[in-house]
């Protein structure tokens, strides 16, 4: 069994977000921090928020690479990992992240 930890998270725009962290650890090391405070019916201006990171803590071949869009803000994001275990382990990390979103979030989208 993995720990996992509960944070509050402040986001830029002083959104106040419930986070859950865990380790995912193999011959390379992450941890993955999510939250959402879920459905809030519409766009960005109606307060809906989902946080999603990784952290490499060891031995992991990752590269992270983004782009503008064109209004300026980010448009584009790619991971590049390297390795079998950097599979093993963002597998691992996408599947717990994805399971807090749905659970936060009270609802699932298909």
């Amino acid at each position: 069994m993995f720990a996992i930890k509960e944070k509050q998270k402040i986001l830029p725009d002083g959104t106040r977000l419930t986070t859950f962290t865990r380790e995912v650890i193999s011959v390379n090391a992450i941890e993955v921090e999510v939250g959402t405070n879920g459905f809030k019916g519409g766009n960005a201006e109606h307060g809906c928020r989902t946080y999603f990171r990784i952290t490499d803590l060891g031995n992991t071949d990752m590269f992270v690479k983004t782009a503008l869009g064109r209004n300026g803000n980010t448009g584009e994001v790619e991971f590049i990992l390297g390795g079998d275990c950097e599979l093993e382990t963002v597998i691992r990390a996408l599947k717990f992240a994805v399971k807090v979103l749905e659970e936060e979030s009270a609802e699932v989208m298909d």
